[in-house]
């Protein structure tokens, strides 16, 4: 299969960390609604960047939509090996399950450096044809992410501007 094959049919997801917790549902249901419509034009491959928030929301609900979509792979994009260290109880837990069921996991760097979750976004973004972000602010990771994502021509769905 050719790259730009494999980018088409490859979707990547970048979004904040703070969601506030009771919009997790309506976050969900608009992130459910965009998937399936991808997986309609044959993208198969879904590259989370296995942060809290949104990237939780997406690995989850892609998780889901493998019962119904059994073709649909998980693919867990990580800036560095125990990039969760810090992380405790409930997050963590949850990560764990995420991770052991993703299809693949890939580590962009061995080590923490600074930049490392930069390098990830990168590569998220020069892998995939497709991106769906929760962007609402014009400064951070997320926007930095959106901006070179255009840069590499992926095709972008904000779940912001869907409100």
């Amino acid at each position: 299969m050719s790259t730009d094959t494999l980018r088409d049919k490859t979707c990547f997801f970048s979004g904040h960390r703070d969601i506030p917790f009771d919009q997790y549902p309506a976050v969900q249901a608009k992130l459910k609604q965009a998937v399936e419509t991808l997986i309609g034009k044959g993208v198969q491959y879904f590259g989370v960047g296995g942060a809290v928030g949104f990237d939780t929301i997406a690995a989850l609900t892609i998780l889901q939509l493998k019962k119904e979509h059994p073709q649909i792979r998980l693919i867990l994009i990580l800036p560095c090996k125990g990039h969760d260290f810090s992380w405790q109880g409930k997050d963590k837990a949850i990560f764990e399950n995420i991770r052991k069921r993703a299809d693949k996991v890939i580590y962009t760097t061995e080590r923490y450096y600074d930049g490392c979750m930069y390098k990830r976004n990168r590569h998220m973004a020069d892998s995939a044809g497709w991106g769906i972000v929760y962007l609402d602010r014009a400064a951070g990771g997320t926007a930095y992410t959106v901006s070179y994502a255009h840069s590499v021509g992926v095709r972008l769905t904000n779940l912001v501007d869907e409100e």
